[in-house]
């Protein structure tokens, strides 16, 4: 997105990395006949200016390796940092820099897509001229400014997931965490929300993005992990990881040849 007045700001520089994961592990117990690894030794790092990719299927540990870098969930074992922020010891300060969309992300439907926007705003510290300032300016980036006054309750699927992002990124954070973010819209709306991690990548921004679509994965990514079963069986560039994967044609042909193998 545009600069502009935020509540946050970061010094960004191209070649430190924004997000640094290591050896992450997230073991569930609670309930359950056993233990279940759902993430089981992750590690990646994420720069500016980058679209990083969790490639995977549905139930592969992305979304739970989400939740642990943005502090929803305490990992079992590893390391978290966010902009200079370790998860453990000041999560706080990760939540300030970073926007969360999640595949869970609802909106209230009583409030407008201006009014959503304005109280996440100023929940992360804005005000006055500069709240108005931002909230307008993420409407407009978001090309939601024709619904942004109806209430959410009112609005197609679309228009609500563009209200979601539109909290998200409200206070202009330096990192972005993007769990399935055009998950079951229509073409058209897809589209322009590509169009936008595009715009948040060229203005610097750290975008971890996370689907199980191999063909916006290709599109969008600059580098990619490929996770299944909460384990990492690739990393690099898409170019990369099609290499790893013996010279596949594509990454659907490299993610199936990779789970082939590590199924073996």
């Amino acid at each position: 997105m545009e600069p502009s007045g935020a509540a946050f700001r970061l010094p960004v520089h191209p070649g430190i990395p924004m997000v640094i994961v290591e050896g992450l592990v997230k073991v569930f117990r609670e309930g359950r006949p056993g233990e279940v690894r759902a993430v089981d030794g992750v590690s990646f790092e994420a720069r500016p200016g980058e679209v990083f990719g969790l490639l995977g299927p549905n139930g592969a540990g992305k979304t739970t390796a989400l939740r642990m870098l943005s502090t929803i969930l305490r990992p079992t074992a590893g390391r978290v940092e966010v902009a200079g922020a370790d998860a453990l010891r000041a999560p706080d300060e990760i939540r300030r820099r970073l926007g969360f969309l999640s595949g869970a992300t609802g909106v209230y439907d009583r409030l407008t897509p201006r009014e959503q926007a304005r109280y996440y705003g100023a929940l992360h510290g804005l005000s006055g001229a500069d709240l108005e300032r931002r909230v307008s300016e993420t409407l407009r980036v978001l090309r939601a400014e024709d619904f942004a006054d109806r209430p959410c309750g009112t609005l197609s699927s679309g228009q609500k997931q563009k209200a979601s992002l539109a909290r998200t990124v409200v206070h202009d954070p330096p990192v972005l965490v993007l769990d399935e973010p055009t998950a079951n819209l229509d073409v058209l709306v897809a589209r322009s929300v590509v169009d936008f991690i595009r715009g948040a990548r060229d203005a610097g921004r750290t975008v971890l993005l996370s689907t199980h679509d191999m063909g916006e994965a290709e599109r969008l990514c600059d580098r990619l992990v490929v996770i299944h079963r909460g384990r990492v069986l690739a990393q690099g560039t898409p170019a990369e990881v099609k290499a790893e994967a013996g010279g596949a044609a594509d990454l659907e042909e490299a993610f199936f040849r990779l789970v082939g193998t590590e199924a073996a």
